[in-house]
């Protein structure tokens, strides 16, 4: 059974708790020594190593500095910040309406030069079409009962998504063959947007893989939708919420597990061609 938000995120503190206390144990501290050379009362040390208080950046580069672990602080201190942002639930993000989620990730794609999108069940947004988005954001509003702002919703993915014809900027996009099957919208929206891949995976800066059915011995089974915002960032989607990692030694799992996926996919004519299968089948 999965565990709820609020259970993985307070799991997320209890890991930052514990590598704390490891750092402190290895760096050969009790926590009144480790109190005092941090300057605060031994009780916060507690209440830190327990959970029940969580460390600000400062609080964590005095602990690491205090143990002589100084080359681990970047590392605990990104750790801290994803259990404490772990969870942003999509009911809190879309108060400011559909519209305005859509426009609030314009400054990180302003920011990113290199994007990777991995999707198991989905066209990526970057990649959707008018009437494939108004579908699924259609599907979305009733499924989470909210206003419905789709037209709006709809209007702000396509401009944000016109990045993609921007230079300077490179796109590692990988689908596995189901998400050429799986009809979003009526048929006509479906036609149009596999057509729009086909477009779309011709542009220089695009890079577009799918991964055949017939995949055999997959080193990385299907994963949930993720993406990569160069080397900082890695936001996966799921039903309730959306996770936002940013530990680098997560990042970097999740780097790993991309070019498995990768190395999974065809690419030029071959992906043209279970598109257009795709297509056909429409009919």
């Amino acid at each position: 059974m999965p565990i709820s938000p609020s259970s993985s995120a307070q799991a997320a503190r209890e890991a930052v708790a514990a590598r704390l206390r490891e750092i402190r144990q290895d760096g050969g501290l009790t926590g009144s020594e480790l109190a005092a050379r941090c300057g605060w009362h031994h009780a916060k040390t507690s209440r830190i190593e327990n959970g029940r208080t969580s460390p600000s950046a400062q609080d964590i580069r005095l602990w690491c500095g205090a143990c002589g672990a100084e080359d681990q602080t970047d590392d605990v201190v990104a750790q801290s910040r994803t259990a404490e942002s772990l969870y942003v639930e999509w009911r809190r993000k879309i108060r400011a309406g559909l519209r305005q989620l859509q426009k609030s990730y314009v400054p990180l794609f302003q920011s990113t030069r290199l994007f990777r999108v991995y999707s198991g069940s989905l066209v990526p947004g970057l990649l959707q079409t008018e009437g494939y988005a108004s579908a699924l954001l259609s599907s979305i509003t009733g499924l989470l009962d909210i206003p419905d702002e789709v037209e709006d919703a709809v209007a702000a993915r396509l401009e944000r998504s016109r990045i993609i014809h921007e230079p300077g900027r490179r796109f590692v996009l990988l689908v596995e063959e189901a998400v050429l099957r799986y009809q979003v919208g009526d048929a006509d929206a479906m036609a149009a947007q596999l057509g729009h891949l086909l477009a779309v995976g011709a542009l220089p800066s695009v890079s577009l893989g799918v991964i055949p059915f017939a995949t055999s011995s997959r080193p990385v089974c299907p994963q949930e939708t993720f993406h990569m915002y160069d080397d900082t960032l890695v936001s996966v989607e799921l039903l309730s919420a959306q996770v936002r990692i940013t530990q680098p030694a997560e990042i970097a799992l999740y780097s790993k597990a991309f070019e498995q996926l990768r190395g999974l996919a065809v690419y030029g004519p071959e992906a043209r061609s279970l598109i257009v299968k795709a297509i056909e089948a429409l009919d």
